[in-house]
């Protein structure tokens, strides 16, 4: 369960320091979208882990996409 939180933990602070890095929509959808699926990886078993981790993928896209660029 630690390695588990450990590597969540590890890609969920990653994504989100390299998204802030950028204010192009297409690059933050693929940070994201790595990011969901390091995340979603770490679930399920057999197809239910390739599910989670498209699922995760999907998700850190959208997310990513939809991110506000920052403001100086």
């Amino acid at each position: 369960m630690l390695k588990l939180r450990t590597a969540l933990g590890m890609a969920l602070v990653s994504t989100a320091l390299l998204a802030g890095c950028t204010d192009d929509p297409q690059t933050n959808a693929m940070i994201g979208a790595l990011g969901g699926a390091a995340v979603g990886s770490q679930f399920g078993d057999g197809r239910g882990n390739t599910a989670a981790t498209l699922g995760g993928a999907a998700a850190g896209a959208a997310i990513g996409a939809n991110a506000q660029p920052r403001r100086n």
